[in-house]
């Protein structure tokens, strides 16, 4: 992964730091330097801030630990300035379970603040709120406080917080899935806007909430309606059949010459027998030739780990599968014959023509 680090492994579950997390630690230092002039200052600072993220690591594995419940896998947790995002495989298909998933994060704040409020109380060391700031006051408060505010924030009811998958699960429960996801967009759309404006007369990070909100809630309502689009389409109809394959004894020096020819990025890798060896991505394709020239065999780069589909399953099958192994291309079998690629390229092109047809009142009929 590019500008991430891997930082530990924790119940099976890679834990990563990306590179701009390293400025958001730099920027609390010597804020807290400048403030109080002392490297003590900086220190708690930084310590402060390092305690927040585990907290928010944290939060994060009550979602990934609450979705293994369900079956569902994460792929990794990475931490990034504005927070931590868990990658699960893919989203829960029934309402309560996405419930269970979303709420399980803040639960793991709730748990914390009470903790942290329960030790200040029986160690008779709790502090009035109007004596605390950002950078000073009880230390053990003010994360008894960080805990708190995450349990708001998360709970706006807004995407990409998890308030906003806790009303689209609440909503499914009575209507249409994505005309819940829509319904909840809107509402976290309506939120942004009220954020935008109270920033414009105010405190200017409501301006990037905001942006944040607004982007988070068209994403996921785009996606589910893409989904919903997709539903019930065989991998036949949405697959390519007009392809190049290489040979396990094949260079890349054919590579360079089928990539040149015409405009198929990722190539599959079949023998004599029709075997599907793996897949020629270009990303790797390009790195090899960089590295080692045209006269080395493709067979020592291609992507062995992918997984297949069957051209009878269903394209959702597919582009989740797409998703899983972060690939961009995978082979498409028929009674154990390789016959094809599928692409998300593929799937979004199809869904394109089958609007534009539908619009001039053709409808493309499932195979």
């Amino acid at each position: 992964m590019k500008w991430q680090w891997k930082i530990g492994r924790f119940f099976d579950i890679d834990v990563y730091m990306h590179a701009t997390f390293l400025l958001l630690i730099g920027w609390v230092g010597i804020s807290h330097w400048l403030d109080q002039q002392s490297w003590a200052a900086a220190l708690s600072g930084i310590a402060f801030i390092l305690l927040l993220f585990l907290f928010v690591v944290m939060h994060e594995y009550g979602h990934a630990l609450t979705a293994r419940k369900f079956g569902i896998k994460t792929r990794d947790i990475t931490l990034y300035p504005i927070g931590g995002v868990a990658r699960l495989e893919r989203m829960p298909e029934k309402p309560m379970e996405e419930f269970w998933v979303a709420l399980a994060g803040p639960a793991v704040n709730v748990v914390l603040a009470i903790a942290l409020f329960g030790w200040l109380i029986l160690t008779n060391t709790l502090e009035p709120l109007t004596g605390l700031t950002v950078a000073s006051g009880s230390f053990i408060e003010r994360l008894a406080l960080v805990n708190v505010s995450l349990v708001l924030f998360n709970l706006l009811p807004a995407f990409p917080m998890d308030g906003g998958r806790v009303l689209r699960a609440l909503l499914a429960t009575r209507m249409d899935y994505v005309k819940a996801t829509q319904t909840a967009a809107t509402i976290g759309q309506g939120m942004a806007l009220l954020f935008g404006l109270a920033g414009l007369f105010g405190n200017p990070t409501l301006l990037f909430i905001a942006l944040f909100v607004w982007i988070g809630a068209s994403q996921e309502a785009s996606m589910v309606q893409m989904k919903n689009s997709i539903s019930g389409i065989p991998v036949t109809r949405a697959m390519m059949t007009d392809f190049h394959s290489l040979s396990p004894r094949d260079s890349l020096a054919q590579a360079v010459a089928l990539l040149l020819a015409g405009s198929q990025h990722d190539f599959p890798v079949v023998d004599a027998n029709g075997n599907v060896a793996g897949i020629l991505e270009r990303d790797r394709f390009m790195t090899a030739l960089a590295q080692h020239g045209q006269s080395a065999a493709v067979m020592d780069f291609i992507r062995r780990d992918l997984p297949s589909v069957d051209s009878y399953e269903m394209v959702e099958m597919a582009l989740m599968r797409l998703q899983e192994a972060e690939a961009k291309t995978l082979p498409v079998m028929h009674a154990g014959q390789f016959v094809g690629l599928i692409t998300a390229e593929n799937i979004t092109e199809f869904l394109m023509i089958r609007s534009a047809l539908k619009a001039s009142g053709i409808v493309i009929v499932p195979a």
